[in-house]
């Protein structure tokens, strides 16, 4: 029986739907998590970037996972790029399959090891690990039953690893699908969020060994649509009520639409994890940051929702999908010591923001969130693979928006930034998709963000990504360069798609 897999798109789900009847139009997403992207300035335990060799420099997790391996099509790599006094490089990396020793599992065809990943100290040895997924493994009889894998960080990086069993391996497939870290609980150890086909998340506690023994699990059930290829999308963690507990926002199709329309729901952390208790449904949109932009000490929930207001169904029709405008949008919903409060909304659209809304944008199909010039409040730079430019398709584009006491700045301030930018590596590319994945960390260690850009279209689907250091005050193209899908260690042969996900 041949696996299931839907056309891959620059995105961390790889869909693009805004409702579970809807055809794929759109792109971009990983990777997640959920991701700096999931991490709240406020949040307790999950740093805003992950750091596994313990050096002090932010790394970056980033999906190849279309990778071929060993020969095998679509065996999945992920590398992992260290930080150091230059930024991001590709000379301190590790490069990950299923093939690499000590790594669980073999590298199979299909298997899409890497598409799904999320950093976090699990055994907390002062190291950050890597939870990664290989969610169409076939597991036993059961294909595209999936798996999860924790990577162990150590002072030379990543290197072995251990499998996190499927404790219900009938009752669902895409093990491992969304993945997201974070201290739900408070007790100073990260936690681990595993999604699949079913809308159950399972939840391991802190505490997770080398030698398989487990902290604790229990469950979590938002109100979102499961089985099939549904089920959480992505998962997101970060801290929005100032409670000292990550807090989880779960992406999904609502149950009480017909048309099964996508939404987010807010599930609170507390004494003992998460809790349905309070959740709340935010508005749409399938990729989230958590962080505190207007500096309140609160937590400030950032998503995008980068489709356009008529979608096409898969009969032809069209739907309108609730809250959507053309070109794509993202949301900013503040935190408080309640949890999500008032809402704001922003687009090429709104102020002085870069550019203009268009139809096939997809301005939110990425973002990240992070501090770029170290004043307190997190900026966020958002993708819009889909822009084009003077003419070419798909060029893509990236905009850099920055926080304030009165939240994002829309009116001055903001940047843009295209392969046709001058000092940045590259040309405006049809179907490059510049933008596909977005990632702040704070990888040469001078206390502010910089950015990594991803461009899953680049050089035929090989992928490629784009530094672009902070200057201190901003983010700049002086000091930038490009990693190739070659220089990262991932083989060209099919489509690796090198860029597509970063680590939440």
């Amino acid at each position: 029986m041949a696996k299931h897999r839907r056309t891959p798109a620059p995105s961390r789900t790889r869909i693009r739907l805004a409702t579970a009847t809807a055809t794929a139009a759109a792109l971009t997403g990983g990777l997640l998590a959920v991701s700096a992207t999931s991490a709240g300035a406020a949040d307790s335990v999950h740093h805003p970037q992950a750091d596994f060799n313990g050096d002090g420099y932010g790394d970056v997790a980033i999906s190849a996972g279309d990778a071929t391996v060993s020969g095998k099509k679509q065996a999945g790599d992920i590398v992992a790029l260290y930080g150091s006094a230059s930024g991001t490089t590709s000379t301190k990396r590790t490069t990950i399959s299923q093939d690499t020793s000590g790594v669980p599992g073999t590298a199979e065809t299909d298997d899409g090891f890497g598409w799904s990943s999320a950093y976090g100290d699990f055994n907390h040895d002062g190291f950050d690990d890597l939870a990664v997924s290989a969610r169409w493994e076939k597991v036993g009889t059961d294909v595209n039953g999936g798996t999860v894998a924790v990577l162990w960080g150590s002072a030379s990086g990543l290197s072995g690893g251990t499998t996190i069993t499927d404790p219900a391996v009938s009752s669902h497939d895409l093990w491992g699908k969304a993945l997201a870290s974070g201290d739900f609980d408070g007790d100073g150890k990260d936690d681990l969020a595993i999604g699949s086909s079913s809308a159950t998340v399972h939840v391991y506690k802190g505490g997770t060994t080398k030698s398989a023994s487990l902290g604790g699990r229990y469950t979590v059930r938002p109100d979102i649509v499961s089985g099939g290829g549904t089920g959480p999308l992505s998962l997101f963690a970060g801290d929005v009520n100032g409670d000292s507990r990550s807090d989880l926002v779960v992406n999904g199709f609502e149950t009480d639409s017909d048309m099964g329309y996508n939404t987010n729901y807010y599930v609170p952390g507390s004494d003992t994890g998460l809790t349905t208790s309070g959740a709340q449904q935010l508005k749409r949109g399938i990729i989230t940051g958590i962080g505190d932009v207007n500096g309140d000490g609160f937590g400030d929930i950032v998503t995008g929702q980068e489709w356009d207001p008529d979608l096409k169904n898969a009969d032809g029709s069209t739907v309108t999908v609730p809250g959507s405008v053309t070109g794509g949008q993202i949301h900013i919903t503040y935190g408080s010591g309640t949890g999500p409060a008032a809402a704001t909304d922003i687009s090429q659209d709104t102020g002085n923001v870069p550019g203009g809304s268009e139809r096939g944008d997809w301005f939110g199909s990425e973002l990240s969130v992070g501090d770029v010039n170290g004043d307190g409040y997190v900026d966020v730079a958002v993708g819009a693979a889909g822009e084009n430019l003077d003419g070419v398709v798909n060029a893509g584009s990236v905009t850099v928006l920055y926080g304030s006491a009165e939240g994002l700045n829309t009116t001055s301030g903001s940047q843009f930034f295209a392969q046709s930018t001058a000092g940045v590596p590259g040309s405006d590319e049809k179907d490059d998709y510049f933008g596909s994945e977005v990632k702040l960390a704070d990888t040469n260690k001078d206390g502010k963000a910089d950015l990594v850009v991803g461009a899953i279209g680049e050089n035929g689907s090989n992928g490629a990504l784009t530094y672009l250091p902070s200057d201190g005050t901003k983010i700049t193209a002086t000091g930038s360069r490009s990693i190739s899908t070659s220089a990262a260690g991932v083989s060209t042969d099919g489509s690796p798609r090198f860029g597509a996900n970063a680590a939440n």
